[in-house]
């Protein structure tokens, strides 16, 4: 039975619990999920069985003592409820001959029923001590020959402090594990089995915790499941079961990012007599107090928000940049920006202020004689303007010298799509009082199609005029008051934003305002297994030199971000170039841990106008706002980082003829191949 219902409809929902050695399969299975769980952890040989201690003249032709045979339950059931534990005993780098002989023929045995029986996981034990060579080696030749089934490695949550004087930490299957932080024994295992799509972890989450940001690392490990063990639990006022406040959080953590929650142990706390919700104690499940106070939680997570509910389709996938110059866009991609309601509010708010400070209040209307000859002056000889005056006036019946009107902005939309910077520029307008005219200039002639309609169905004719040419080669009739645009991308410049306003630039008169005025983009170094193993799967260079769109969910941040590239508009700059160079030094904190770095999540922060900022940069990020995902910059080979150590970032932002590319290195703890030289991979055409 599922833990609740938050909006999330990933695995987080399903709770397990691991069992013993049990012949009688059906009997487990049925105890367990009418007790309320959602599958079982179950060992899947007799745990006594060792192949040494068979007679050498039936080894051949002996059964394994496996629990029953793979009719006993049917193939949805396997499938969907069954979790198969590998025997504990095992110990592949053991010096004893026999022990380590046999270990290798009950793994093998043990994962062959397992991919027999169309199991979607198997347990796999810890290892016994610093040493994995060989444990992975087996590990990893099963590996390539397996089918879908994923291998989770039981690895437990510690991380001593070199001065507590305790680097021995035990695991809930009685193994003793001597180092300070059990990470080491992942990333060495998986590094030695080559960071393998389906091998994953578990953790073993026992009474005592690690620092928050050592914790953080395993975020962006292939974290699948996380075992609670009973005796981790404290007892409420009222005598059940219950989590400390950091275990509390922690598994909030592991239901937000879908990590499984499995149960272990048996019950240790003494229930009040009489207070089974069923009324029947005697049927009621030994540990379901815990397995209630688990879903406890689950259900009282903050409810998922109307953006995150928009986000989780695209979780973790990733997307090839926009070519927004090379390409036209298509109506769906304008409709889901459009609804980003949240972004226009602000483009509003900007241009709203940008009219206040372009006209005061009390300048906000002159003379209609002096305001109709400076605006017609742009278009007639002078004479044509005496006539059109006398017109007007006779038309008011009134004198024009007394007939007040408000003093007219020139608003330029460069690359206006189907028109919301339109509206919203029409809304700030109206709502400061304030008269425009529009010039709305888009290349995309499908998008131009969409425009005029829309004029036509609002009435704009008077007030906007379309023009349908790319913004770098179009003449402007007239200077604007106010240029703006929406053309940053997820790390503000990535899409040409800087190529296509300094373009733009001398459609502004020289005092004019452009919104956005400056943008500023960030990075920071990232752990992400899942888009490592993603860009891996392509098997060729390119993809790895290639900069994702991604909305990034599975992954440890493991440093704070910092700026990279800013650019200001107008750009006054006797040097106009848009090349940049960059090199940041990133300091991994000593109480992380060492980890490792998959690449380096980029985001932008702007200011549209003074006070009025949008971007997604984490510590700044405008909520509730969906039009950016962050940009990722992908490492060809992951690189180990010691903790305390510094990581250095080089980053370079190339311009050509016919292009814009990013290339990338790390130089420190070791150096990377520079990625993307001269745009080899990736680039944005122009």
């Amino acid at each position: 039975m599922p833990l609740g219902d938050n909006g999330d409809k990933s695995d987080s929902r399903y709770c397990g619990l691991e069992t013993e050695f049990n012949d009688d399969m059906p009997h487990v299975l049925s105890y367990n999920i009418n007790g309320g769980f959602d599958f079982v952890v179950a060992p899947l040989m007799e745990p006594g069985y060792r192949s040494s201690l068979v007679n050498k003249a039936n080894r051949e032709s002996s059964v394994p003592p496996f629990t029953g045979s793979d009719l006993v339950l049917s193939p949805a059931q396997w499938s969907s409820h069954v979790v198969g534990k590998i025997s504990s005993w095992i110990d592949l780098d053991s010096e004893d001959d026999v022990l380590r002989e046999d270990s290798e023929i009950a793994l093998k045995q043990e994962i062959a029923w397992a991919s027999h029986l169309s199991l979607q996981a198997c347990l796999l034990p810890t290892p016994k001590g610093n040493s994995c060579a060989n444990y992975a080696r087996c590990v990893n030749d099963i590996l390539q020959d397996l089918n879908n089934m994923q291998l989770w490695l039981r690895i437990p949550l510690v991380k001593s402090d070199e001065d507590d004087g305790d680097s021995v930490n035990g695991t809930s299957d009685g193994m003793v594990v001597e180092h300070t932080d059990s990470w080491e024994l992942w990333n060495s295992f998986r590094a030695l089995c080559e960071h393998h799509s389906q091998l994953s972890v578990a953790l073993d989450v026992l009474s005592s915790l690690p620092s928050v940001n050592s914790l953080g690392r395993w975020f962006g490990e292939p974290l699948k499941a996380a075992i609670v063990h009973t005796d981790s639990f404290l007892t409420n006022a009222r005598g059940y079961p219950c989590l400390s406040k950091r275990h509390q959080k922690l598994l909030s953590s592991f239901f937000y990012h879908s990590i499984q929650i499995v149960l272990s142990g048996k019950a240790v706390h003494n229930l009040p007599v009489g207070t089974s919700p069923s009324g029947s104690e005697a049927q009621r499940h030994e540990i379901r107090s815990y397995l209630d106070y688990v879903a406890y939680l689950y259900q009282n997570m903050e409810p998922l928000t109307e953006q995150e509910r928009f986000e989780l389709g695209y979780r973790d996938y990733l997307q090839s940049p926009l070519q927004p110059l090379m390409d036209n866009l298509e109506a769906q991609t304008y409709e889901t920006f459009e609804k980003d309601s949240v972004k226009y509010i602000q483009y509003q708010r900007a241009v709203s202020k940008a009219l206040v400070d372009r006209i005061p209040d009390e300048k906000a209307s002159t003379t209609t004689a002096v305001s109709l000859l400076n605006y017609f002056l742009h278009y007639q000889e002078v004479i044509f303007c005496f006539l059109i005056f006398l017109t007007v006036a006779y038309h008011l019946e009134t004198c024009a010298l007394c007939n007040p009107i408000c003093v007219l902005q020139v608003l330029m939309v460069v690359g206006a799509g189907r028109g919301p910077l339109i509206r919203a520029s029409l809304q700030a307008a109206e709502e400061t009082g304030r008269k425009i005219r529009v010039f709305a200039v888009e290349k995309n002639p499908n998008a131009v199609v969409t425009l005029h309609s829309l004029v036509k169905l609002e009435g704009w004719e008077n007030t906007v005029t379309i023009i349908s040419c790319d913004m770098r080669c179009w003449e402007a009739p007239e200077k604007a008051d106010i240029l703006v645009s929406e053309l940053l991308g997820s790390f503000g410049d990535n899409e040409l934003s800087p190529e296509c306003l300094d373009g733009a630039q001398r459609f502004l008169k020289p005092d004019g305002i452009s919104i956005p005025q400056s943008y500023t983009s960030f990075m920071q170094p990232v752990t992400t297994s899942k888009l490592y193993n993603d860009i891996k799967l392509h098997k060729d260079l390119l993809h790895f030199e290639t900069a994702y769109v991604v909305k990034l969910h599975r992954l440890a941040k493991l440093s704070p971000s910092q700026a990279v590239f800013t650019f200001t508009h107008p750009n006054n700059s006797p040097n106009k170039s848009n090349q940049r160079y960059k090199k940041l030094r990133f300091d991994i904190p000593v109480e992380t841990g060492s980890c490792i770095v998959h690449g380096f999540a980029g985001y932008f922060d702007s200011v549209l106008y003074k006070d009025v900022h949008l971007g997604i940069e984490p510590t700044t990020a405008t909520p509730n706002m969906f039009s950016w995902f962050p940009i990722f910059f992908p490492l060809r080979s992951p690189m180990y980082v010691k903790a305390g150590s510094l990581l250095d970032f080089h980053i370079w932002r190339c311009c050509g003829n016919t292009k814009v590319w990013y290339e990338w290195c790390v130089t420190s703890p070791t150096a990377s191949p520079i990625h993307n030289s001269n745009g080899r991979s990736y680039w944005v055409g122009l």
